[in-house]
């Protein structure tokens, strides 16, 4: 933080190596929009300590932390991507997590990860309102936080909005340490407020020039000096320092710097760092205040963990010689090395060829039921992007991959002798559905088996097989995830199709009506002979099935009556108009004939079966549609665009709370078959700052649809 470079990056490709002691890591995950510059910036950084030859190209898909074939296609980041670079002794490994909604699963899993965070916003684009949240979202946990302003060479950029914007969102405590000096069309200077030292990046050394400015580059840095000073001043632990320097002190560049870096690693101030990834201004900087500004795993608190029976486990730290706890927070496929996990380690040492226990508890309603297995380890390695490199072992606070394993996202690695279970972290409910077909019966099998690999690392993602419209359908959490998810299918060779949603409707009877089922047939030898005549009513909804005997005289036996009802019940699960499940209804057997030889149970059935339908015939048919009570989340200023989007949904709106901070729940009932994109338009309707959660209510009618 002293303006004058990092101390001696660690040059060559992929250079980061393991590190012995938790003390030496730092875990930072990069967030941001979609579009602010988080991986851009990221290739600027490996390029400026020479961990790579040349920045990569998100258009060319040859950038570090989009390698992922999907991320490449769609041009974003898709995934989570963890990349070290060494910063003198110490490691960085950067998280770079997808600034887009559709992916806040793979966000969440990269701040488990971290330990601090890197707020990157775009100084031609601002600060969305998802980016507002996730800043409160970490000043909730105190996780200590920074602010880089990128892009700096677009030819919108404005750095003084930007800041003005970041302070406006983010409060008075974020403050820039740096001023950029244009030179030229791109910003290449620095002047470091704190040093009065100047950073050129107009050269082509790996690192920048560094020497005092001038008076004519210092010209108009008191303000921002002394304000920076002040808030520095204001988070001090030393309670004298603020009436000493109102008195007039000069207080020393080593006191701020120190008060400064304790300030930043608890969480109560954000320093900003101007960059741009075209020169690499501002990665020097950078760089220096994760490595002394930012926490170590070690002074971070490790996250609940229990033992299998649900006891807590505690005054668990971050200790290498600790009981072994890591957690699985992304699962990819390697066509060679098969299930590649990446494992943050929160105790322990993980070694080679070493026995573990597998556990993920917590996610059964996801589709991944409880689990626990002893396996063994292989290699453990070091990520860097999509390349792996083996080491003997990773240190509590590291991040890790280990391959081979039947451990899925969410998974909690530890010891076979000490089983551990890490508590879950806060996973998003997927709310857009979409239907898959496979292109062909043979296609079926592979469709499952890459189903399943696809789920095993996305736990965003639901998979569902409805029991009623038989369809195989993918939960997601919008259109670039189930993009996402389709496009790894189909990697691995799944020949699928999308189709329409089937909304999962149901039949009942509006009026009563009588039938009369006739199943006499003769074909030599024993034949078949049944005859059945029923009535039919409707039941109250919700009130499901009742089956009655008024058979008068024994014209059928009781075991043919049975008989009658399985044939009733089956042609209820078949439907009688429109192939849905018939529901709320009474039938009453109140006639029939017998055969002494050629009366069978199978022919009863088909009797019973033809009856209903004959039944329904004659009545009116009513269609009922699922109901669903829905929550919707959101600002103020949206309630009423979304109060009439949903009457255009034939929503009924039930009430109304505010819940605080400017925002308020809206409640309503809403039929499913308009809440099947409701997911992608209501993040339309709110700017991207709606959210909602929906649960099954009832059945109801179908407006305008009697048969």
């Amino acid at each position: 933080m002293s303006g004058k470079g990092t101390s001696g990056p660690v040059k060559g490709p992929g250079s980061a190596a393991a590190v012995s002691r938790p003390e030496l890591i730092r875990n930072v995950a990069l967030v941001g929009h979609s579009g602010s510059g988080k991986t851009t910036l990221l290739e600027a950084v490996l390029a400026s300590t020479g961990a790579i030859p040349r920045m990569g190209s998100i258009v060319e898909g040859t950038t570090i932390g989009d390698s992922d074939p999907t991320a490449v296609h769609q041009q974003r980041s898709v995934g989570l991507s963890a990349v070290p670079v060494m910063v003198g002794d110490t490691k960085v490994n950067f998280l770079d997590t997808p600034g887009y909604a559709d992916f806040i699963g793979e966000l969440r899993a990269g701040l488990r990860a971290a330990d601090a965070a890197l707020f990157v916003v775009s100084a031609a684009d601002g600060i969305d309102a998802a980016t507002r949240a996730l800043w409160e979202e970490c000043e909730r946990v105190g996780m200590p936080r920074a602010v880089v302003i990128s892009r700096l060479d677009h030819p919108r950029a404005d750095y003084d909005a930007a800041l003005d914007l970041c302070r406006g969102a983010f409060g008075d405590a974020v403050l820039p340490l740096y001023l950029p000096l244009r030179g030229g069309d791109v910003p290449s200077r620095l002047v470091g407020l704190l040093s009065g030292t100047l950073s050129d990046y107009s050269g082509d050394e790996l690192e920048p020039e560094t020497r005092p400015a001038t008076a004519e580059e210092l010209a108009g840095w008191e303000g921002p000096r002394g304000e920076l000073i002040e808030g520095i001043i204001a988070e001090s632990e030393d309670e004298t320092l603020m009436d000493r320097y109102l008195g007039g002190e000069e207080i020393g560049f080593d006191v701020l710097v120190d008060d400064l870096e304790k300030a930043v690693a608890r969480g109560a101030f954000f320093p900003v760092i101007p960059a741009s990834a075209t020169t690499g201004l501002g990665t020097a900087e950078l760089l220096e205040i994760l490595r002394r500004g930012f926490p170590s795993p070690a002074e971070r608190p490790v996250p609940a963990v229990t033992d299998l029976d649900g006891k807590p486990v505690k005054h668990l730290v971050c200790d290498p010689d600790g009981p072994l706890v890591g957690e699985v927070v992304r699962t990819t496929v390697d066509a060679f090395l098969g299930r590649v996990c990446l494992v943050r380690l929160f105790s322990g040492t993980l070694r080679d060829d070493t026995a573990v226990h597998v556990s993920g508890h917590g996610l059964a309603d996801r589709g991944h039921p409880d689990h626990d297995s002893d396996e063994r380890l292989g290699h453990v390695y070091l990520p860097f992007g999509s390349t792996l490199h083996a080491v003997p072992q990773a240190v509590a606070g590291d991040v890790c991959a280990v391959a081979r394993i039947t451990a899925e996202t969410g998974d909690t690695i530890s010891a076979r002798e000490l089983p551990l279970l890490v508590a879950p972290w806060d996973m998003p409910e997927p709310l857009l559905p979409v239907a898959v077909e496979a292109a062909s019966h043979g296609d079926e099998d592979a469709l499952a088996k890459s189903l399943a690999k696809v789920a095993a690392g996305d736990p965003t993602l639901r998979v569902e097989r409805n029991a009623e419209t038989h369809q195989l359908v993918l939960w997601c959490m919008g259109e670039s995830h189930a993009e996402a998810v389709l496009d790894r299918l189909r990697e691995q060779g799944v020949k699928l199709s999308t189709v329409d949603v089937v909304t999962p409707l149901r039949e009942t009877f509006a009026s009563a009506a009588a039938g009369h089922g006739r199943h006499v047939k003769q074909s030599g030898g024993h034949g078949q002979y049944a005859i059945c005549d029923i009535e039919v009513e409707p039941l109250p909804r919700g009130a499901g099935f009742e089956f009655q005997d008024r058979v008068v005289g024994g014209a059928i036996p009781k075991t043919f009556i049975e008989s009658v009802e399985k044939g009733v019940r089956a042609q209820m699960v078949k439907g009688v108009a429109e192939g849905f499940p018939v529901v709320d209804i009474r039938v009453t057997l109140v006639g029939g004939k017998t055969h002494s030889v050629d009366s069978s149970d199978a022919a009863f059935q088909a009797a019973g079966a033809l009856a209903l339908r004959e039944a329904a015939a004659a009545a009116k048919i009513r269609l009922l549609e699922p109901v669903s009570t829905v929550t919707i989340s959101v600002p103020e200023e949206h309630v009423g665009t979304v109060i009439s989007d949903l009457s255009s949904r034939r929503g009924r709106v039930t009430g109304t709370t505010a819940t605080g901070d400017g925002a308020a729940d809206v409640s309503a009932e809403v039929p499913d078959s308009e809440l099947v994109r409701y997911a992608v338009e209501l993040r339309g309707l709110t700017g991207g700052t709606g959210t909602f959660r929906r649960e099954y209510l009832r059945h109801e009618p179908v407006a305008d649809k009697a048969h």
